[in-house]
């Protein structure tokens, strides 16, 4: 057993699969490429922004001898799947600006970790961009791609090829591996590079920046869905009055007498009466 940091925290999964050959190794496993790369860019922009929002990808490698871009993007959001889609279009797009036609010279694959889980539940789920006839046969017209892998929920029917890595991904969350039940030496070298004894200060101070920030988001959601049930309490209690108040006035009673017992203002009351005499 190795105490590691968790792969939850996203200067621990960059210190750990910046690493070239982890990061070769976990695209040949995701997407079945091979790479030729000597360094991972983190925190990549490109240099003319595409439109008027600037797109930051947390793990990106270029293999211009294989015509390959694989970005790795570890971040959860409420929009995760637009977010990504619109970032995989960007590096698409960028490539337009020196090409001579829309065709783009590289290949691009965007992989999605979301180690916290997402309300389908699927371990598994590939965006696939090539056209299709009503028979669902692709054409072959283009092999760009985006994978969106969820490791909590990663079981005995997930192809291996996934599993593996899912389950040491999952594993580390907890703060604790057993490296015994993983085979493949760059999941092993993953273990290497976020052991905990070796997690320096400034990586430390990141990890506790990026905890305080999940709870605080997790403290607005909540208050937020607070709000909302005591808005929507609110709500039908108004409702509640003004549908009594309405029976009143059609029986005849009181302007003052409904308002005494709905609760309603007279001018609301007024209101509801010469709304229903209109």
């Amino acid at each position: 057993m190795k105490k590691v940091a968790s792969l939850q925290y996203e200067v621990i999964f960059k210190k750990a699969f910046g690493d070239p050959a982890i990061f070769t190794a976990f695209a040949r496993a995701m997407l079945g490429v091979e790479l030729e790369i000597d360094h991972v860019e983190m925190e990549k922009k490109f240099d003319l922004a595409v439109g008027p929002v600037q797109t930051k990808f947390d793990l990106f490698a270029e293999d211009k001898k294989n015509r390959i871009i694989v970005e790795i993007q570890h971040e959860r959001r409420i929009d995760h799947y637009d977010r990504f889609l619109h970032y995989h279009c960007a590096a698409l797009l960028e490539q337009s600006v020196q090409s001579q036609n829309y065709r783009p010279a590289l290949q691009v694959f965007t992989i999605v970790v979301l180690t916290s889980g997402d309300k389908h539940r699927r371990d598994v789920a590939v965006t696939d961009f090539d056209p299709r006839d009503l028979q669902g046969q692709p054409l072959g017209e283009f092999k760009h791609k985006i994978l969106f892998l969820c490791p909590k929920y990663a079981n005995a029917d997930t192809p291996e090829q996934y599993r593996e890595w899912l389950l040491a991904i999952d594993d580390s969350l907890d703060g604790e591996v057993e490296e015994t039940n993983y085979h493949q030496p760059e999941i092993l070298r993953v273990f290497d590079h976020i052991l905990t004894d070796d997690i320096t200060p400034e990586d430390r101070a990141l990890m506790k920046d990026e905890y305080s920030d999940e709870l605080l988001k997790q403290e607005k959601f909540e208050q937020g869905v607070q709000q909302g049930l005591q808005q929507g309490v609110q709500q039908g209690l108004l409702l509640s009055q003004i549908e009594t108040a309405r029976r009143m006035l059609e029986s005849g009673l009181d302007i003052a007498d409904i308002a005494g017992f709905t609760g309603l203002s007279e001018e609301r009351i007024t209101a509801l009466r010469d709304e229903s005499t209109e």
